[in-house]
Order: C-alpha cells, then structure tokens, then sequence
C-alpha cells in the first residue's frame, strides 16, 4: 500500500512538473502579492514539519502496539496526514496562486483519503471495534476538537523516528528553488504561461 501510495505521488509529481511552468498566477511574479502568497507557503511548510515532528513524539513506534489517543491524537485521529495537508498547501502556495495552493491540498486529501479509510479498518480490526468506535465517536477524523484534549505526564522519545520525520518533511522545501526557478523561467520569456489563476 505504502509502495502504490508512492508511486501514486511520484506520478502526480511528474505530470505536475511539466504542467506547472505553464501556469501563473494573476499577480505577476515582481508584485508583492505573488511575494506574499509564497512567504505563507514557507510559514505553512516549516508548520508542517514541526507539526508532523509533533506527532512523531507521540505515535513513534508506538503505532501498532496501543491505540495513541494523546497530544494531537486526542484532537484529531489524523494529526500527521493534517500536517502533510498544510505542507502541500505551502508547495502549492510557492506558485504565487491561491487556487493552485488549494488544488495541492484537494491533491494530497484525495491521494491519502484511502490510506486514512484503510488504516481506520485496520485499527478497529487491531484494538477491537468497541475501543476503536469509543476513540472515533471521541475525536474526529480530522478535527481538530480542542474539547477532547488530552495529553501525558512523560513520553519515550525515539530519536531515530523522529528525526527520520523531520528529515522526510524538509522535502517539502524543495518545491522553493523549484518554484522560483519556474518564476524566472516565465519573467525571461523562456516559458510562456498559457493559464493565469488567481
């Protein structure tokens, strides 16, 4: 599953590399709104890391061995996948286009949807239907429910996990020289955009 996820993404990558450079946003790469949308990208992209860093702490290695219903679990069912959702909206931002950060995000839900499906069925089946139903009426899928807040006295850190997560996130930094090199490619006449999205 993990391995079709992947190729699902690397597929999505391609098409969206050669499709991208032709799209622009309505704010032209010299003006400050272009600028400001993709300084939100890089604010919403280090979120994302530090957040799926977050969630590492509390759900490294400890996955399959007991229900995690603690620091962001216990607001969200999903927390990581929530994070991984704001860090595409930060990659798409670095176009400049706030339609094209939105279609990242809707990209990334309709991409990881079917995973979250699969592993709430393998949950239940892991931990029993009745404490899984207690935690899903509990908490939402995606929330986040701040009511339901709950957290622990001490965590066992596992920094092998954890920088791992850390280490995965900052590739979402890659999509910065990217997108600024699209942005030059378009102000030197070398690729015309054909779309304009606000």
């Amino acid at each position: 599953m993990q391995r079709r996820r992947k190729l699902v993404i690397a597929g999505l990558a391609i098409l969206l590399l050669g499709t991208l450079p032709l799209v622009q946003s309505l704010a032209k790469v010299q003006m400050s709104t272009h600028e400001l949308v993709e300084v939100i990208g890089i604010c919403l992209i280090v979120l994302a890391i530090l957040g799926r860093g977050w969630c590492t702490l509390y759900i490294g290695g400890r996955k399959a061995r007991q229900l995690t219903d603690t620091g962001p679990y216990s607001i969200s069912r999903n927390p990581l996948y929530i994070f991984s959702f704001i860090g595409a909206a930060g990659i798409g931002a670095q176009t400049g286009s706030l339609v094209i950060s939105l279609v990242f995000v809707l990209g990334a839900i309709a991409v990881f949807l079917p995973v979250i499906l699969r592993e709430e069925r393998a949950l239940a089946q892991l931990f029993g239907p009745k404490k899984f139903d207690a935690y899903r009426a509990r908490v939402p899928r995606f929330g986040p429910r701040f009511s339901t807040w709950k957290d622990m006295d001490a965590l066992e850190v596992r920094p092998k996990l954890l920088w791992r997560t850390l280490r995965d996130g900052l590739v979402f930094f890659l999509a910065v020289p990217l997108f600024e090199l699209f942005d030059w490619l378009q102000v030197n006449g070398i690729i015309h955009p054909f779309i304009h999205l606000p």
